[in-house]
């Protein structure tokens, strides 16, 4: 999605950000912490926007204490570790909140904060799944992926939500606040029992609870919590998904708008990751020997649909469907799948990559170029803004003074 300055100043009218957040945890305990001690810490010449960058980089510095000690997500940590990724998230948490605040008390609010901060809150979505899957020792497995499924789609479903109800809506229990709150306690105390095998063992008789108090078939009973996470994790995910999909048709039809071509929005992300899931079992090996970064350029993949869905957003413009980033997924599904048509079928094509180190040249090639399209679009965006704005993104450029603003408004 390219935008041009001009154009843009011409025909389009930038929508500002409207969000409600119901959470009882931030209305009573975080919001007062926040305004009445945290935001105290920044000085007035702090752009919002380097105040959002700077909290994600505490999360950067997490994922790179994963990569050192736990590369392959399998393996216990010293203990510290997780306490600082503990720390780190929080951190994350509180700049990622106070960001707003600053821009309310420099008058700095527009829309390239939101477009800045969602796209911030999307790449953390990515590395955070990682790191929580160090913290449980999920290993390079189906449950890590099937973790970033569940994560994307909440992400992706929520900003799909909040284009088309034109409202960010946090629920009284939310990811954004409670969810980030119960993965600080989480590997807190992952530090606290000595590493993530902890997470390995059965929830139910770890506990004390006997299968007397709990009849449930023997292969229930003993799942460990990772297992019982996995359920928890897909009932809330339907969940969610409903009642987003519910708000979207509620809005449309208050406006006099079909919902089924709304609907619709979800089908990219489900069509992506059908080829995530399809690439991933024809290629074990990258699965297994290289889930991490395959699971970064997943994320920058998504991270690209949500951008493209906040612009179209801010500048009211047609939903995007098209992510050009799943047309390299496409051919390495179909390069995939010819050997197998050939052996099963009697027809079919070779493979232009293998199985082997070119396979995962590919795949490597696919991070790049994930990485070189969504920066280049990141790029473009935050320059046509703040051109169009008269802004900067990472400083002020134009200082409130109270003093001048009355003067004028005089």
């Amino acid at each position: 999605m390219q935008l041009n300055p001009s154009r843009e100043r011409r025909n389009c009218t930038l929508k500002r950000y409207s969000g409600v957040d119901r959470s009882l945890t931030s209305k009573y305990i975080l919001k007062p912490f926040y305004t009445h001690v945290v935001i105290k810490c920044f000085p007035m010449s702090m752009a919002p926007n380097l105040i959002t960058l700077t909290g994600f980089m505490f999360v950067v510095a997490n994922f790179l204490t994963l990569l050192w000690y736990n590369p392959t997500l399998d393996q216990d940590c010293p203990s510290w570790v997780y306490y600082s990724w503990a720390v780190g998230l929080f951190l994350y948490q509180t700049f990622d909140a106070v960001d707003g605040a600053q821009a309310r008390r420099t008058k700095q609010s527009g829309p390239l904060g939101e477009l800045f901060d969602h796209g911030v809150d999307a790449l953390n979505t990515c590395l955070e799944v990682l790191i929580f899957a160090g913290s449980q020792n999920m290993g390079q497995s189906w449950y890590t992926v099937a973790t970033l499924f569940a994560s994307l789609q909440t992400f992706y479903v929520q900003t799909w939500d909040e284009y088309h109800t034109k409202t960010l809506t946090l629920g009284i229990v939310n990811g954004p606040v409670e969810g980030i709150l119960v993965l600080v306690g989480v590997y807190a105390l992952t530090g606290y029992k000595g590493g993530a095998s902890f997470w390995q063992q059965p929830m139910l008789p770890t506990l004390g609870v006997s299968s007397a108090i709990a009849p449930l078939p023997e292969k229930i009973y003993n799942f460990s919590f990772t297992e019982w996470y996995m359920v928890q994790g897909t009932i809330v995910l339907v969940w969610n998904t409903f009642e987003s999909a519910q708000n979207v048709i509620r809005a449309r039809r208050a406006r006099g708008d079909r919902s089924r071509g709304a609907l619709l929005g979800l089908g990219p992300f489900f069509a992506i990751w059908s080829l995530v899931v399809t690439y991933l079992y024809l290629q074990p090996t990258i699965r297994t020997n290289h889930l991490v970064p395959f699971a970064i350029f997943a994320g920058v993949v998504n991270a690209y649909s949500v951008g493209q869905m906040i612009t179209a957003h801010l500048v009211l413009l047609k939903f995007p469907y098209f992510n050009v980033l799943g047309l390299p997924l496409l051919f390495g599904v179909v390069d995939s799948l010819g050997p197998i048509l050939q052996a099963n079928f009697g027809f079919g094509w070779p493979s232009a990559l293998g199985d082997g180190v070119y396979q995962v040249a590919f795949m490597f090639c696919m991070l790049g170029a994930a990485i070189g399209v969504y920066g280049s679009f990141v790029v473009d965006v935050i320059v046509t803004l703040c051109d169009y704005l008269d802004i900067w993104c990472l400083t002020i450029k134009h200082p409130y003074i109270e003093g001048e603003t009355n003067k004028k408004a005089a």
